[in-house]
């Protein structure tokens, strides 16, 4: 019978324990916190959504960085698949809106649940505050020219003998779950190239401090426009949050993906269209009529129909409009700044929040040097990779969970197969 070791107790290492014992694998899964699933416990808010009901296409159209990688693994454990999974597990599921699947206990402890139990049936053997300190290779007899996997080393000296080795540590976001690098440790210590890493689905800090009078304030329904002096980098519409260093919400996680992805640590302008469903044009007519209502009243008086009360002084003092000037004396140029202030509320980025902030993290293992159809490395044989020590990540909406479990998967069986 293999043995298989299964490096961290996240989503794809449980994942990838539960595939290998299935597979007729004795299997040993090594985390080094007090238990498993630390960072599924604050996904979605402590919610947990672990995946999205979308078909293919829009899945593959959600991964950031390397999807060619993952179709096998995909199709291997697909969303549905990973659904059933989980309804079986005995945790149910619901779907919400942008196909986000929850559990309808709305607790994330009900997937680590299940997890769990899938492991304790199949008979994986978990060990807990277990900390890996090297994985141990030799030269393949079989392929003089690689080296194989013969176990692990842990930090009380002790080795552990195995056939294979699944290393499913996760990036470097949320360190204090357990995400500390480990994974990109192994993997060059084995040949392998790492790629950059970076925080991704993070908020980013701006120039403006202005920022901070707001911070709280979430906006709805506004678009905006991520650009650097050449290209625009990210266009969407949606949600957004203020926050004392900058902003952050839904559509600035997704923005900082693209940011990370070939721009980070460059100048960058974040413009804002508080009014998108109105031209220009429109917009004045609207700024006029609301005007005529308050002809008489001060201009920082006049403004509760047009911005949430939290920005009227902001908006006030970038509009260059006196705020005790009377709304009838408001010129026409004056009202055209405004209009174009509402409809490029401009900031500059100046970066973003680090790896504690940060959901997920972008690089990692370089997938060149994996085989996609089984997760095994290229370079030594009975080594796999599986989840976000992978140079593979997503939009939010449960793409990234998906990419966990089905990495995972294919490591397991492969793993106990190969």
């Amino acid at each position: 019978m293999k043995h298989v070791i299964v490096i961290g107790g996240g989503a794809a290492g449980m994942m990838a324990a539960i595939a290998a014992a299935e597979e007729g694998a004795k299997v040993s899964l090594l985390e080094q916190n007090e238990k498993t699933g630390k960072k599924i416990f604050i996904t979605g808010k402590g919610r947990c959504n672990l995946t999205n009901a979308c078909d293919q296409e829009n899945f593959f159209d959600s991964v950031i960085n390397n999807g060619k990688f993952l179709y096998s693994a995909f199709y291997k454990m697909d969303n549905y698949s990973v659904m059933k999974f989980f309804e079986e597990a005995g945790c149910p599921l619901k779907k919400e809106r942008g196909e986000r699947i929850f559990p309808v206990s709305d607790h994330s402890s009900d997937v680590i649940s299940a997890l769990n139990r899938q492991l304790e049936k199949k008979g994986v053997k978990v060990y807990l505050r277990t900390c890996v300190k090297e994985v141990l290779m030799d030269q393949d007899e079989e392929t003089p020219s690689k080296k194989c996997i013969t176990g692990v080393k842990l930090f009380d000296e002790r080795i552990i003998s195995a056939d294979a080795v699944i290393i499913a540590t996760g990036g470097k976001s949320y360190e204090s779950t357990g995400s500390t690098g480990d994974g990109y440790k192994f993997a060059e210590a084995a040949g392998h190239m790492v790629k950059d890493i970076k925080p991704a689905l993070v908020p980013f800090t701006t120039k403006e401090d202005w920022c901070m009078k707001l911070q709280g304030l979430s906006l709805k329904n506004v678009a905006v426009t991520l650009r650097n002096e050449k290209k625009t980098i990210y266009q969407g519409f949606g949600e957004m949050l203020f926050t004392h260093f900058g902003v952050s919400g839904p559509m600035i996680l997704t923005a900082s993906s693209y940011y990370a992805k070939k721009y980070y640590g460059t100048p960058a302008v974040l413009s804002i269209d508080l009014k998108p469903a109105l031209t220009k044009e429109q917009l004045d007519k609207r700024l006029l009529k609301d005007f005529d209502e308050n002809k008489n009243r001060q201009f920082k008086n006049a403004l509760d129909g047009l911005f949430p009360s939290k920005l009227i002084p902001v908006m006030i003092k970038l509009s260059g409009i006196l705020p005790e000037k009377r709304v009838n004396e408001i010129t026409k140029e004056e009202r055209a700044g405004l209009v174009e202030r509402m409809k490029n509320l401009t900031l500059i980025i100046t970066g973003t929040r680090d790896f504690h902030e940060a959901i997920i993290t972008q690089g990692g293992v370089h997938v060149k040097e994996i085989n996609p159809s089984t997760m095994e490395s290229r370079l030594v044989k009975g080594l796999f990779f599986a989840g976000e020590v992978l140079d593979v990540d997503a939009l939010t909406g449960g793409f990234n969970l998906q990419i966990a479990w089905s990495t995972g998967y294919l490591a397991g069986i492969s793993a106990a197969v190969i």
